[in-house]
């Protein structure tokens, strides 16, 4: 497993990676967690793949992260008569809330909520954003609409509103069922899709509360308005490319996902920047240019994580993506430029607490001091760790915690290696041998180097990091 990057990879598991065989290929690979999909499979096939995960990673010592990603609401029309009709340009379209098979003039649309939030003048999206309606007039059960771009509609197709806000829930009564099973089964992460608005993440905090972190999916422009207060209130933001491409114009995409990751980057929250980062892998053993230029863009610009869709869950070359994947990482961050641009980005910066003091000034100590090795962070719930990881510093970070969860929930942090040891809590003077420790058995330090430590004393005070300490292997 490389322990020599700082940018780490999420895998999606899937029925071309979900054996014993490909999920240990992959963590040799480099993956540093993975991601359960459950808009698909069950939780019988969830299960198995979560056990296979955990006696794997058990076995290589690694603390792997599990992520489970909520399917979220799903807008869908109604099926046809004929299947299927063709929508011409300029022609009149309807939908609406009766109980009827749809032919080349309406279709059902038995989503009360949209039609709450619709108003004349708004663009409604099907078929991921191939055909385009514009709303001319509309009430509380029906919208009329002109066909601005046509094509070949069907069945059950996606439906989205890039003008709207609705009110509706991440959470359906589908997710709720998988959220409790997957907290059950004992997750590290949640991911909440369609995340409209911070409300959203709270409220799913009332239900999740501490047993995962949640990481709120952003597909929608309108998050936009409201962007601080959703990183803020989660524990992880996620650049959902996907839909956020049929929710705007495609062209924005890029500029968005520079805005999200730049601001997470500023109020210290990881970011995982996601779809179609290698999609030409599902059926190609080699990437394209341009998307491995996709991925070096997101690596220059600080992203915590990477992640990888149906090129790991159902394309034939699995392993040599994330080995791709791992090589444009290793090309980017070995670029003297890199560490130049992260730190330049937050030169200057006030430290408004005693915490965030202490972590700028380790970051300046491993700047200044000669034969460093790496920063030891001891933690609890992890907050130091993340503290550490916020200054973006060119040496290794160990997360040592005695909890098993924050280990691999931190797995996912830029820069971060996770270790376990539950001795610290009980003696100060036990920080020193562990680090050194942890520093030896992992490679990461030898014999003269250097180690510098955070923590927060008297141990086991969530929140508080105001010890500062260098010692030498």
């Amino acid at each position: 497993m490389p322990i020599n990057t700082r940018t780490n990879i999420l895998a999606t598991l899937g029925p071309a990676s979900d054996t014993e065989e490909k999920i240990s290929a992959l963590i040799d690979a480099g993956v540093d967690g993975f991601r359960l999909n459950f808009s698909h499979g069950t939780h019988e096939s969830h299960q198995k793949t979560y056990d296979i995960i955990r006696k794997v990673s058990n076995k290589k010592n690694a603390h792997i992260a599990v992520v489970a990603d909520m399917q979220g609401p799903k807008l869908r029309i109604g099926n046809f008569k004929n299947e299927k009709e063709t929508l011409k340009k300029g022609q009149k379209f309807t939908f609406d809330m009766k109980d009827e098979l749809g032919d080349a003039t309406r279709v059902t649309l038995p989503h009360k909520e949209i039609f709450e939030a619709l108003k004349a003048g708004d663009t409604l999206l099907v078929n991921d954003g191939n055909i385009i309606l514009k709303v001319l007039k509309c009430d509380k059960k029906s919208a009329v609409t002109e066909v601005v771009v046509g094509g070949v509609i069907s069945g059950h197709k996606g439906v989205n509103l890039p003008n709207s806000s609705l009110n509706i829930s991440p959470l359906t009564p589908k997710d709720l069922d998988d959220l409790k099973f997957a907290l059950k089964l004992g997750v590290d992460c949640v991911c909440l899709s369609f995340v409209q608005r911070a409300k959203d993440i709270k409220d799913a905090r009332k239900i999740i509360k501490d047993k995962a972190w949640i990481i709120a999916k952003l597909e929608k422009p309108q998050v936009m308005d409201e962007l601080d207060e959703i990183i803020q209130a989660s524990d992880m933001i996620m650049v959902a490319r996907g839909d956020l491409g049929v929710e705007c114009p495609i062209v924005t995409v890029p500029v968005l996902q520079k805005k999200i990751v730049a601001r997470c980057r500023a109020c210290g929250k990881p970011v995982i920047v996601a779809t179609q980062m290698l999609e030409s892998m599902i059926s190609a053993p080699i990437p394209t240019r341009a998307e491995v230029s996709d991925v070096a863009n997101a690596v220059y610009d600080g992203c915590d994580v990477v992640m990888l869709s149906g090129e790991t869950a159902m394309g034939n070359y699995p392993v040599e993506t994330v080995n791709t994947m791992r090589g444009v990482i290793e090309q980017v961050e070995s670029d003297t430029k890199y560490f130049e641009n992260l730190q330049s980005a937050f030169s200057g910066v006030s430290c408004y607490s005693e915490s965030r003091a202490i972590t700028h000034a380790a970051n300046d100590v491993v700047k200044t001091l000669d034969n460093v090795a790496c920063i030891a962070t001891f933690s609890v719930s992890g907050r130091t760790t993340l503290a550490m990881a916020h200054e973006r510093p060119a040496y290794p970070i160990m997360s040592i915690s005695p909890d098993e969860k924050i280990a691999r929930q931190l797995n996912l942090v830029w820069g971060v290696r996770s270790f376990i040891d539950k001795k610290f809590l009980g003696n100060f003077d036990n920080i020193e041998t562990v680090s050194k420790g942890f520093a030896r058995i992992s490679g990461l330090a030898k014999e003269g180097q250097f180690v510098v430590i955070t923590a927060g004393y008297p141990f086991g005070k969530v929140g508080l990091t105001n010890v500062l300490h260098i010692v030498r292997i």
